[in-house]
């Protein structure tokens, strides 16, 4: 791997998957910059990195405030450089835009007790979809500008909800396979000047925003871990780590120089299980 001396921007870099992603650039010798909505998660991260031996500072922002992406861009580039890779993983849902069922029922159409796709809110709806599709354009229109002469990597992280879109997250599910396709488009557009484009696409792994969703209060998994496990063929969740290959594989210009507008499914197999 290539990477020592890099300038990694990591975004959502306070999460499990990209805190992971941070520490894996860190120890291949990139200096990274971590950004996140909470400056103690972001900060926990860069401490344990220096402890480490690696360089990392950490900026506390939102990823659909552009000025503040415009003045952390600026303080990186004073303090490290231009930006060489940019990940953007920030994004999720939010249970405001969750319906409380799987399956329509008649008489859903009527009811305000529940969340049910007649009442979503268009507010709600738009916050998800904005955290992740246009928390990835924004970061990418204010960092992809340092790889213009010098060519670069722009990671996204998409879904499974790209693929096959999950029950009760219509939000999450349009924006990730937006992510998807703005990848491509991406991808596309920058291919004469250097800069790759390409996305991973978890399937299930455990983390803060899920875990609710997977195990009740006493951690037993809920219904809805059972159907996921179910239609994942390796029968598990997956682990951080198993992640890191792809990401640092789509990182090094020579293991993947060739390599743009792709969305690599690290999935267990879901997405390629029938069902039968």
């Amino acid at each position: 791997m290539k990477l020592k001396d890099k300038i990694a921007v990591i975004t959502g870099a306070g999460g499990v998957l990209c805190s992971a992603f941070a520490k894996a650039l860190a120890s291949e010798g990139c200096k990274v910059a971590l950004i996140g909505l909470h400056e103690d998660n972001v900060k926990t991260v860069a401490s344990e990195i220096e402890a480490e031996g690696g360089c990392a500072l950490y900026y506390e922002c939102n990823v659909l405030d552009k000025q503040r992406l415009e003045e952390v861009h600026k303080d990186i580039v004073s303090k490290l450089g231009k930006c060489d890779i940019l990940i953007n993983g920030a994004g999720g849902n939010n249970p405001r835009c969750t319906t409380a069922k799987e399956y329509f029922e008649k008489g859903d159409e009527a009811r305000e007790d529940i969340k049910t796709f007649f009442n979503l809110d268009k507010e709600d709806f738009g916050f998800v979809f904005d955290l992740n599709l246009v928390g990835t354009l924004l970061p990418t229109q204010v960092f992809a500008k340092d790889m213009i002469d010098n060519g670069g990597n722009i990671i996204n992280v998409s879904s499974m909800n790209a693929f096959k879109p999950l029950t009760k997250i219509p939000a999450y599910s349009s924006a990730k396979a937006a992510v998807s396709n703005l990848t491509q488009w991406l991808a596309v557009h920058f291919a004469t000047s250097g800069i790759r484009v390409n996305a991973i696409a978890p399937g299930f792994f455990v983390t803060k925003q899920n875990k609710d969703m997977l195990y009740d209060k006493d951690g037993n998994p809920t219904p809805r871990t059972e159907k996921i496990l179910n239609a994942t063929p390796m029968r598990r969740f997956g682990k951080p780590e198993e992640l890191l290959g792809t990401l640092l594989w789509l990182c090094d210009d020579n293991a993947s120089g060739f390599v743009t507008g792709i969305v690599v499914a690290v999935d267990g197999g879901f997405s390629a299980y029938s069902g039968v």
